[in-house]
């Protein structure tokens, strides 16, 4: 047996009874959170931002507290927009070449880069940052982007091309067309080339309402494909749905392979809903993507009240064969405008999320987390912290990451 010399006795001593004072006067929950922190497993933690229907974005210093009070609460992630409204939301030189404008001149948008602020301050607390392109091929009727390029734009079979958003009116880019494929493929290499992100993020406005797609310019190269047949006049026709998914899986594919050219651990992340929906209302294959490789991390929309509509959403067969591989996370809705979800909906689909063992939860988005609620906001931001009562790393297929 080791003997100790008297004084090392004292030392041992001294430790001792500092460490019981220390566990006396520090509170138990917070001892707890220290424990918790050191062997919480990772877990996405997200939240979306956005400059619709949400003030974060318009101030600076509004957009700091933000981040540091989700960084307080143990949030990991932040998926901001970068592509909205027909504008980037950071100095952008492709822009500057085909619309005219290198960012979005809104007040309180204009003159700043945001991804950069946020990208900054996010890592300077640990937070990944994965840009999200909201608007994915959408843009306003009246955008400089869809006026100087009305043959860019797609049609329905009678020929409209309004489609009408709430009480927006947006127009779609033609995503068969290799102009168009070009102008959002520089973007999306000039984010991951200029900026320190994590990732890049696209949803179902990467795909083309299934009601689209009878533009000339498709007509003729879906006809140099069909020895000159016209494509059927139903626009959910089972072969007419697939050759156009197929064609946006196509593009998908060389989006993957020019980021990863660029940045090679940077995460293609993919924001969908269910894949029906998606693929017969969006045609966006996002089962397809994945099964391909293209999808690194994959976040389901289930915006849903019911909770066992909820659940059943997350038992697709597609989901879960997703989940063996890749981090599969929940995107859960923590409100919009008009419509107010309760903390307690949000605490039980969280519940339901980590009884099945998926990656993690991310919500839309920030200003319903607890600034545009009919609760108190105190109240909300409570929860939140026993939410999330330690940090945690967020899942990362390039870290390791295992399914649970």
């Amino acid at each position: 047996m080791l003997k100790l010399h008297r004084s090392q006795y004292l030392l041992l001593l001294i430790c001792a009874v500092s460490l019981a004072i220390t566990l006396v006067l520090t509170p138990l929950s917070h001892q707890t959170t220290i424990a918790s922190a050191r062997t919480s497993a990772p877990e996405l933690r997200g939240v979306w931002l956005t400059n619709i229907d949400s003030d974060v974005l318009f101030n600076r210093d509004r957009l700091t507290q933000a981040i540091a009070r989700l960084h307080q609460l143990n949030f990991n992630t932040i998926y901001p927009t970068v592509w909205n409204w027909g504008y980037t939301l950071y100095p952008s030189r492709v822009a500057q070449r085909v619309i005219g404008r290198s960012l979005d001149p809104t007040p309180g948008l204009r003159q700043r880069d945001i991804l950069n602020e946020i990208v900054r301050q996010a890592h300077q607390k640990k937070m990944a940052v994965i840009p999200w392109f909201e608007f994915g091929f959408m843009a306003p009727a009246d955008s400089l982007l869809a006026q100087r390029y009305p043959q860019w734009l797609t049609t329905r079979r009678d020929g409209s091309k309004i489609w009408q958003e709430g009480t927006h009116e947006r127009v779609w880019l033609n995503p068969f067309r290799p102009d168009v494929q070009r102008f959002i493929l520089d973007l999306i290499v000039e984010i991951v080339s200029n900026y320190d992100v994590n990732g890049i993020q696209f949803d179902d406005h990467f795909g083309l309402p299934s009601e689209f797609g009878y533009d000339a310019y498709t007509i003729a190269l879906y006809q140099k494909e069909h020895q000159g047949q016209r494509p059927p006049s139903d626009p959910q026709d089972a072969a007419w749905v697939r050759w156009r998914a197929d064609k946006i899986t196509a593009y998908m594919q060389q989006v993957f392979h020019a980021v990863k050219a660029r940045k090679p651990n940077c995460l293609i992340s993919v924001s969908p809903n269910p894949q029906r929906f998606s693929y017969d209302l969006f045609l966006a294959d996002w089962e397809k993507w994945e099964r391909k490789g293209f999808v690194e991390e994959l976040i389901l929309q289930v915006y849903r009240n019911d909770i066992n509509v909820f659940i059943s959403e997350l038992q697709y067969p597609e989901v879960v064969a997703a989940k063996r591989h890749i981090p599969v996370s929940i995107g859960i809705l923590s409100g919009l405008k008009n419509r107010h979800v309760p903390i307690q909906q949000i605490q039980e689909q969280v519940a339901a999320v980590r009884q099945r063992k998926f990656a993690g939860v991310s919500f839309f988005f920030y200003e319903t987390l607890w600034n545009l609620s009919q609760e108190k906001s105190s109240d909300r931001q409570s929860v939140f912290q026993r939410i999330f009562s330690a940090a945690a790393a967020r899942p990362n297929i390039y870290k390791g990451w295992k399914s649970g």
